[in-house]
């Protein structure tokens, strides 16, 4: 087996982290207070979300929103990647 190039494991994470939060933005742009409660409790096997859900929030908060959640799927891939190549030539030492 090969090893897990950190980069792009860390940007396909990101980009995915990010995808998820831009669907995110737009349920709760374009759905109703009560859906969008609904939608998010039912994910959340029931939690009530309500009083902390903000159905308005400005360009500028979305934009360091997305970057933020970009950089820690990065970050988080990246170390996920990082510790399976560890592990992975431990692995094949033992052999």
């Amino acid at each position: 087996m090969n090893k897990i190039s950190i980069k792009r494991f860390g940007l396909s994470l990101g980009l995915t982290f990010a995808i998820l939060y831009l669907g995110c933005a737009v349920v709760i742009m374009t759905l109703s207070r009560e859906v969008v409660v609904s939608f998010f409790n039912s994910l959340l096997h029931g939690f009530d979300i309500s009083p902390i859900i903000r159905t308005s929030m400005s360009w500028g908060e979305m934009i360091i929103g997305f970057i933020e959640v970009f950089i820690l799927g990065w970050l988080i891939g990246a170390t996920v990647a990082s510790i399976y190549n560890l592990g992975k030539g431990k692995n094949e030492s033992e052999k």
